[in-house]
C-alpha cells in the first residue's frame, strides 16, 4: 500500500518526538515518535520506479535508559521497541530533494536510541520503457537493515528530537550493464545505504542552479549538486536540481562544507567552506557558465 507525501516537495526518514503527560509537575515516561522516510537523488533518468515494501520498523533503547526495562528482543544488553509492523511500499524516486514520508507515529518509552532496523521485502525498479526488475534483499527480510544512529537521539518526555533517515538510492541500486539507454540495463544489485541525521543538531542546504541566457536568469533542471566536508574529497551527500533549478539537501551536521555543482555543458562551480548551522536552512545559489 502506498501512502500519501506528507511534505510537498524529499527518503531518508524523519524521527519526531514529543512529550505527553497529564501530570505537569511530573515528567512523562514516554515521547511521541515520528518517522520520515527521504532519499538522496538516483542519478539516472532512465529509471521511473525504485520500490521498497517496508513491513517492520524497531529502534534499539540504549541499556540504563529506562528504570524498568521489559524487552521482548535484546542486543548486547539493550532493548529494541518495535515500532510499526504495518506494511507499506515505498517509491524511493519521489523522495528527493526534501520530500518526506511519515513511516511511524507512535509514543516509545523515554531514553536514548542508537540503531534502527527496517525490515524491507518487495525490492523492485522499474523503467521508464516499463522494464521491471525484481531484486534480492540481503538480509533485509530477516534480520533488517541496521541504520546506526551516532551520536545516540535521546527521547524525552519534555523535550523534542528529530531524525532523518535518507535512503541512498545511487548508492543503493547498483545497475548491471550499460546505463547509456534502456535497453542496456540488464538488471540492479540492491545494498542499501542508509545515514541517520540528528536534525536538532543538523542543518539544511538548499538553493538555485541558474544560467544567464539572453540577459535572463534561467534555473537549469539536471544539474548534480555534490557537497564534501571542507578540505577532503570524500562526498558526503548529493542532490539533484528539479525541473526549476532548485536542490535541497537536508541532515547535514553543523560544520563546514565544499558543495560543487556540475552539469554537462557547463563549467564546474564550487562554493568553499559554507558554514552549516543546526536546525537552520542555509542559502546557497550558483549561476553556471556555458562551457565555450
Amino acid at each position: 500500500m502506498k501512502i500519501r507525501l506528507l511534505s510537498p516537495f524529499i527518503i531518508l526518514a524523519l524521527l519526531f518526538f514529543s512529550s505527553c503527560s497529564e501530570d505537569l509537575n511530573k515528567e512523562s515516561d514516554t515521547g511521541r515518535l515520528t518517522v520520515q522516510l527521504t532519499d538522496a537523488p538516483f542519478p539516472y533518468d532512465l529509471i521511473s520506479e525504485a520500490n521498497i515494501t517496508i513491513f517492520k520498523i524497531e529502534a534499539r533503547l540504549q541499556e540504563g535508559s529506562m528504570e524498568e526495562e521489559d524487552p521482548e528482543e535484546q542486543e548486547g544488553g539493550n532493548s529494541f521497541i518495535v515500532l510499526s509492523e504495518e506494511e507499506r511500499e515505498v517509491n524511493l524516486i519521489e523522495l528527493v530533494n526534501g520530500l518526506t514520508e511519515t513511516i511511524v507515529d507512535i509514543d516509545v518509552p523515554v531514553g536514548s536510541y542508537d540503531l534502527i532496523r527496517i525490515y524491507v521485502k518487495g525490492v523492485n525498479v522499474v523503467l521508464t520503457d516499463g522494464t521491471i526488475f525484481d531484486l534480492k534483499v540481503p538480509s533485509g527480510e530477516q534480520t533488517g537493515i541496521k541504520v546506526f544512529i551516532d551520536p545516540s537521539i535521546l527521547v524525552s518526555g519534555e523535550l523534542s528530537a528529530d531524525l532523518l533517515l535518507d535512503f541512498d538510492v545511487s548508492r543503493s541500486f547498483i545497475p548491471k550493464g550499460s546505463s547509456k539507454d534502456v535497453s542496456g540495463i540488464i538488471g540492479f544489485n540492491f545494498k542499501p545505504v542508509i545515514k541517520a541525521s540528528n536534525l536538532t543538531t543538523a542543518g539544511t542546504l538548499s538553493g538555485l542552479v541558474s544560467t544567464i541566457e539572453d540577459e535572463e536568469s534561467i534555473g537549469l533542471e539536471g544539474a548534480t549538486v555534490t557537497v564534501f566536508e571542507t578540505g577532503t574529497l570524500d562526498p558526503i551527500m548529493t542532490a539533484p536540481t528539479d525541473d526549476n533549478g532548485n536542490y535541497t539537501i537536508m541532515g547535514l551536521d553543523a560544520g563546514s562544507y565544499d558543495v560543487m555543482v556540475e552539469l554537462e555543458g557547463y563549467e564546474t562551480q564550487t562554493a568553499e567552506e559554507i558554514t552549516i548551522v543546526a536546525g537552520n536552512k542555509i542559502i546557497q545559489d550558483f549561476d553556471l557558465v556555458p562551457v565555450p
